[in-house]
């Protein structure tokens, strides 16, 4: 996978970003926290599952708010190494904060787990600001699947150490899971050393106003520009139809898997094979996406996506140790395996066609757009599966994929690359000079 890309470390070190965030990504907020948060700090279920959902939801909305103006600044005053390693450090420091929190710390804990959200969300969008420079048009969707590849390799082995502890260590109770947090805070601060010592911030900053001030600035020409840069709007607009339906996945697939009889040993087992094809979905996008064409290489996975979730929809009745036990079990465990494939391949692709609708010069700004409108559609989308009837919400699901999978034939892959190359500076206005 890194033959023929001349920068080798610096791929690897970007890699290694993602291999380190998904500890928060996996363990805090795919399988332990909320259990943690819900049984042993709320001590209530349903006032849990509410306080919850507040949570996630103003993660996700500080994201939002943050993510373009950040990435504005990041651009213009070339800090985007500086943030990029700053939110991690903040990331990881407040994971392993958590295993401290004690019965009836609800302030405490939103304060930590909401920090170290959005600190973990603006990081994922400056490393996607890397993309452009450590890549070419020719090679963007590789390098982009080598970090996903390597984010699910973290996956796996994070796994493994939690399959471990919760099952052979026979410590299943999330009251004692408090270890693991700290184990995910240290994880992410190693993981993300090589990114710290090979990544470089290579833009010189731009002259002009101050900061914040030329943030705004440059949103404002975004906006204007958006006639320029269509296809990326365009694009951007699918994405976060069908970005609904991926957030949804990811965040009840715990709900989905017991609606479909599964334990948690069983939910356990069943991530793993999705990491496991998820790593495998993201290193077939990386040999054959340049290849194939990002638009392509998107619409095939989103079919997977379309399968998987039509398929949950018909059996959910039916699953593992439910009442009648129609359906062969193996069904579900080849269900893993195909929201593992569209998982890991939706991802890295999407990443992919952003970097190669991107000019250099806006980098960090674009991809803080980015992850801004990724933050939105996982807010519509998980607010809308939750007010639907349990019936409807996988085949509402599943209209996500098919509505994305209908437009992405408006999105022009080539006209979007040739905007982003022929990417001309934009005359700058100098401030005006105060007297003294």
């Amino acid at each position: 996978m890194l033959s023929n890309i001349p920068n080798k470390r610096q791929v690897w070190a970007w890699g290694m970003y993602d291999l380190a965030n998904q500890s928060f990504q996996l363990l805090i907020n795919t399988l332990l926290f909320s259990l943690f948060f819900i049984e042993v700090v709320v001590r209530d279920q349903a006032r849990g599952d509410k306080l919850w959902s507040y949570m996630t939801a103003a993660s996700f909305l500080l994201t939002v708010i943050l993510s373009p103006i950040l990435g504005a600044v990041g651009d213009q005053r070339a800090w985007k190494r500086e943030i990029l390693i700053s939110t991690g450090v903040i990331c990881s420091l407040l994971t392993a904060a958590l295993a401290l929190l004690q019965p009836g710390q609800i302030p405490l804990a939103f304060f930590l787990y909401i920090t170290a959200a959005v600190a973990c969300g603006l990081g994922e969008n400056f490393l996607g600001a890397f993309l452009p420079r450590i890549s070419t048009p020719e090679t963007i969707g590789r390098v982009s699947a080598i970090g996903w590849s390597m984010s699910y390799a973290g996956a796996l082995i994070l796994l493994g150490v939690t399959a471990a502890y919760t099952m052979l260590a026979g410590r299943p109770d999330p009251a004692q899971a408090r270890p693991l947090f700290v184990f995910a805070g240290l994880w992410f601060l190693g993981g993300m050393i090589p990114s710290i010592l090979y990544l470089q911030e290579v833009d010189a900053p731009q002259p002009g106003p101050r900061a914040i001030r030329a943030a705004f600035s440059r949103l404002l020409a975004s906006a204007k520009d958006t006639r320029r840069y269509r296809q990326l709007a365009i694009f951007l607009a699918v994405f976060f139809i069908y970005s609904m339906g991926t957030y949804i996945i990811i965040v009840f697939l715990g709900i989905i898997g017991a609606s479909l009889g599964f334990k948690l040993p069983q939910l356990i087992l069943f991530a793993l094979v999705v990491a496991a094809t998820a790593g495998v979905g993201a290193i077939l996008t990386a040999l054959y996406q340049d290849r194939a064409g990002h638009r392509l290489t998107i619409s095939i996975f989103l079919i997977l996506w379309i399968i998987a979730t039509l398929t949950m929809a018909l059996a959910r009745s039916n699953g593992p140790g439910a009442s009648g036990g129609a359906t062969p079990p193996w069904i579900f465990w080849m269900l893993s395996g195909i929201i593992g494939l569209a998982l890991g391949g939706i991802g890295t692709a999407s990443r992919a066609l952003v970097g190669l609708f991107t000019p250099l010069s806006r980098a960090a700004e674009f991809f803080g757009v980015f992850g801004m409108v990724g933050k939105l559609s996982a807010i519509v989308g998980v607010l809308a599966f939750g007010q639907l009837p349990p019936g409807l919400r996988l085949y509402v699901t599943a209209g996500f994929f098919a509505a994305g999978l209908l437009l992405m034939r408006f999105v022009d892959e080539k006209s979007g690359a040739a905007a982003a190359r022929a990417d001309l500076p934009r005359p700058v206005t100098p401030p005006p000079i105060l007297p003294a």
